[in-house]
């Protein structure tokens, strides 16, 4: 079952939303744009906890 994910589901006033196949290849595409958009060259712990729960089926 294919994966979404949209910056603002995790309170970031960000248009990003992404689909992937797979959570492995949705955090790609998340982790790309975190060091895009937002300058974040690791996802911190914290973040990376409210973006896995924030994940919903496409």
């Amino acid at each position: 079952m294919a994966k979404k994910f949209a910056c603002k589901d995790i309170g970031i006033a960000c248009g990003f939303e992404a689909k992937a196949n797979s959570e492995d290849e949705l955090m790609g595409k998340i982790a790309a744009h975190a060091k895009k958009a937002h300058n974040m060259s690791q996802i911190d712990q914290a973040t990376l906890s409210k973006v896995k729960a924030a994940i919903k089926e496409a």
